[in-house]
């Protein structure tokens, strides 16, 4: 591809999600039959509501963000080129105004894209929704109100591999793998933030998992691009 990127404009980010609550018998009565109704077509017959809730991280209606990992590169066509990746992570509220601040301040011109591996089904409007939960102010390049397709801010690798096939989902993983960049899932996959998060007590280690995934969306453009991947003195945590 030729994307004609500005890649210093661009703000790659990853979030981690888990369920508002850890146990389905914390929601209120409202809410158990608001999530009974909304995973019923997901559901199979014999699966209740309560064994289904360990996915309840997938909805922001029923969720919440733990972390959200951001990184940009400096220096794109010089030498000193490098990747500066950081975190937001533990009270939601918290984790959004951050990362909101963020987007404010240096990523919200016309200009600024935002990226994410899939972030226009999943990232992208899971941080809208909650930052309205919240009652934290959208920043310009999240909110879609009244937007052309063309005005939108937002970038999504999985889309770009997409070339239109509107039906074909590639994971992360899977992409890593065939372009032969060094695979983030070393540690835990998405399925097991819940409980690491709830049961082991170890944000961390989701930080860690979040982190990877960030620059390796950023890996993947690079790649899309035929540009030199990331060395691993280049990327630097801050």
């Amino acid at each position: 591809m030729n994307l004609n990127l500005d890649f210093e404009k661009i703000l790659f980010l990853d979030i981690e999600t888990v369920p508002e609550v850890e146990n389905f018998e914390e929601l209120s009565k409202i809410k158990k039959e608001l999530f009974d109704a909304k995973t019923q077509y997901q559901r199979k017959d014999e699966i209740t509501a309560e064994d289904f809730y360990q996915r309840a991280g997938i909805w922001a209606e029923f969720g919440k963000i733990v972390c959200i990992s951001v990184g940009y590169f400096t220096n794109f066509k010089s030498d000193s080129r490098n990747f500066r990746v950081t975190s937001f992570y533990g009270e939601e509220k918290k984790v959004l105004e951050n990362f909101a601040a963020l987007v404010l301040k240096h990523f919200d011109k016309p200009n600024h894209l935002l990226c994410a591996h899939n972030g226009k089904e999943f990232d992208f409007p899971y941080i809208s929704r909650r930052m309205i939960i919240n009652q934290i102010k959208l920043p310009n390049s999240l909110n879609l109100f009244g937007k052309k397709p063309w005005e939108i801010q937002h970038l999504d690798t999985m889309d770009l591999w997409k070339f239109g096939d509107y039906k074909h989902f590639t994971s992360l993983k899977l992409l890593t793998e065939i372009l032969q960049i060094p695979s983030p899932k070393d540690d835990i996959s998405g399925s097991d933030v819940s409980q690491v998060f709830y049961k082991e007590n170890n944000l961390e280690r989701i930080v860690i998992y979040c982190e990877k995934d960030t620059i390796a969306v950023a890996q993947l453009l690079l790649r899309f691009n035929n540009e030199p991947l990331l060395q691993e003195d280049q990327i630097i945590k801050i």
